[in-house]
């Protein structure tokens, strides 16, 4: 048995692969096109022709996708066999047989793994790093691989002090518990921010099925999957905008663009370019 899946038969991982592949069962054309629009405007460029780009922990692929539609040269890896295979599938569709995007099993917390890939024009772990265990290691070999002038897309989840810790204990009960049981926290934490948005909607005489119609103008996403995301994404750890800016900036790299969801919970977003002189 491999550690990924130890980990998640001993209730101490969330299965996101799993997710993924039902997220790629309803894949739309506008959900990739939203994809490549998000990525182009957080790197501040329309095109990556050219460039290497690496994503950590690929999950569905379809950053991946993005970014090689954008003229990359894309290499993925992901810690979860099932997030690999999603990857893969989603290159069949698109970039069957190309030689410019390659995919593998691995770990962002293998430095020798890490160490081993080179070193890339666009690093982009969205959504990852928080999930290893061991967010601090993490965040620091995802910046291994930046080449000088490079840039690093990061998405970390904003530290609350009482909701993190809320989060945390909702998200290890979930992966813990049965599958019936699952069912039920489930239901409960949809119902609770389905009704939560319907009252603000209301208030702000809004159409309430806006939110769900337009959801995937959000970086392609989809609300159920990126809630079931959020209901079970274990491990689990934040870090606050100032924490993330300080630990890259030791590091010799400058912020470039950064978008924060303010005392909500949710990822903040950072664009970060390390130094020219950094080799």
């Amino acid at each position: 048995m491999s550690k990924h899946a130890y980990e998640v038969a001993g209730g101490r991982r969330y299965e996101f692969g799993e997710n993924w592949r039902r997220f790629l069962a309803r894949l739309t054309p506008r959900q990739i096109d939203e994809a490549g629009r998000s990525l182009s405007a957080m790197l501040g460029r329309d095109s990556l022709t050219g460039q290497a780009f690496l994503d950590i922990g690929s999950g569905s692929g379809l950053f991946s996708l993005a970014a090689r539609k954008l003229g990359a040269r894309v290499h993925s890896f992901d810690y979860d066999p099932r997030s690999v295979a999603c990857t893969r599938a989603l290159k069949d569709q698109y970039f069957a047989e190309d030689s410019q995007w390659t995919i593998e099993e691995g770990s962002v917390l293998d430095r020798g793994y890490i160490e081993s890939l080179g070193r890339f024009d666009v690093v982009y772990a969205w959504g990852v790093l928080h999930h290893t265990g061991a967010l601090e290691q993490a965040m620091n070999h995802a910046a291994l691989p930046v080449a000088a002038g490079g840039q690093l897309y990061v998405a970390i989840y904003n530290y609350q002090p009482i909701w993190t810790r809320f989060h945390t204990a909702v998200k290890r009960t979930y992966v813990a518990s049965p599958r019936p049981l699952r069912a039920v926290i489930a239901g409960g934490s949809m119902a609770f921010h389905a009704t939560r948005g319907l009252v603000k909607d209301l208030v702000l005489l809004r159409d309430p099925t806006a939110r769900y119609r337009n959801y995937n103008r959000l970086r392609g996403m989809s609300w159920w999957h990126d809630q079931l995301d959020w209901i079970g994404g274990y491990p689990f750890e934040a870090a606050t905008p100032d924490d993330v800016q300080a630990f890259y900036r030791q590091r010799d790299f400058e912020l470039e663009r950064m978008t924060t969801c303010g005392k909500l919970p949710g990822c903040n977003e950072f664009v970060f370019r390390r130094r020219a002189h950094d080799a």
